[in-house]
């Protein structure tokens, strides 16, 4: 920011082009008196005027537009959070979400789901495919290890999968809420071109997702009870809370923990017990 508070723009891109290094860009280093790019060469990396440029380092000319901003922060080389800082210094607010596909999660945060064993957790993306999980959830609730990676999708589990859907006490009701949920979620995200495949998937799959789609309903993601009839354990009932991942806006993680203290030791012996059952068959 500007030490005297008037012109944090022009003092913000001033500094990110005297960090870059010329010698990066092929660009001649000898005659330079100061650090960094010139203005001009930042200009034409950005492909905007050099006169518009050196306006907005002297704070002149006004507000730049999105894709000016968009154009400056590839020339600048930002990062993602430097992107998002130039648009609230010029516009008074952060951009528009950018999706991106994610194909993993960190070490880090497979060991905070690790450290779980006895509650269900899983990573997802905005467009709701599943990325990671624990061992708690692959014996409790999907063994997503063992489905393509295609179809560890939420929505294609719930409207596609007989299995999942059989188990679901109120299908109808957790369906709804799921179409409604993932709406809001992707849409925020920016993965309109995502939305658009996926929907006309699921839709020639099944008439169900087709009709709620249609009815364009919209909800945020909030805690709450979700009943599943598991084969082995019958009727539980699982408080599902959901929590954002910092520095990862596009990434939500699922816990599934146990109503009851009865269920709750219920579901750690049948965990136990298949934990050990599959490292005796070893």
């Amino acid at each position: 920011m500007s030490s005297d508070g008037g012109n944090a723009l022009g003092d913000f891109l001033r500094e990110r082009r005297t960090r870059l290094d010329p010698v990066v860009f092929g660009l001649k280093t000898e005659r330079r008196r100061t650090p960094g790019l010139r203005r001009e060469e930042v200009a034409q990396r950005s492909n905007i005027s050099p006169t518009w440029y050196t306006w907005l380092e002297q704070g002149r000319g006004g507000a730049p537009s999105k894709d000016v901003l968009e154009r400056l922060a590839t020339g600048l080389m930002l990062t993602e959070v430097e992107r998002e800082h130039l648009f609230i210094l010029a516009l008074g607010h952060p951009p528009e979400t950018r999706y991106k596909e994610h194909r993993g999660i960190t070490a880090r945060l497979q060991h905070v789901l690790d450290a779980m064993p006895f509650t269900p957790a899983t990573v997802r993306t905005a467009t709701w495919d599943v990325i990671a999980w624990n061992r708690a959830a692959t014996i409790l609730l999907t063994d997503y290890g063992k489905l393509p990676p295609e179809q560890r999708n939420i929505l294609r589990l719930i409207f596609c999968e007989a299995r999942v859907r059989s188990a679901q006490e109120d299908w109808m009701a957790v369906a709804r809420y799921v179409v409604a949920s993932f709406r809001a979620d992707a849409i925020r995200a920016g993965a309109s071109r995502e939305i658009t495949r996926l929907v006309a998937e699921l839709s020639a799959e099944s008439p169900e997702f087709e009709k709620l789609w249609r009815d364009n309903d919209v909800v945020g993601q909030g805690d709450g009870i979700k009943r599943l009839h598991h084969p082995a354990l019958g009727t539980l009932e699982l408080e599902f809370s959901h929590f954002g991942i910092e520095g990862r806006s596009d990434l939500t993680m699922t816990t599934y923990h146990p109503a009851t203290r009865q269920q709750a030791l219920r579901v750690q012996s049948f965990i136990e017990a298949r934990i050990t059952a599959e490292e005796v068959s070893l």
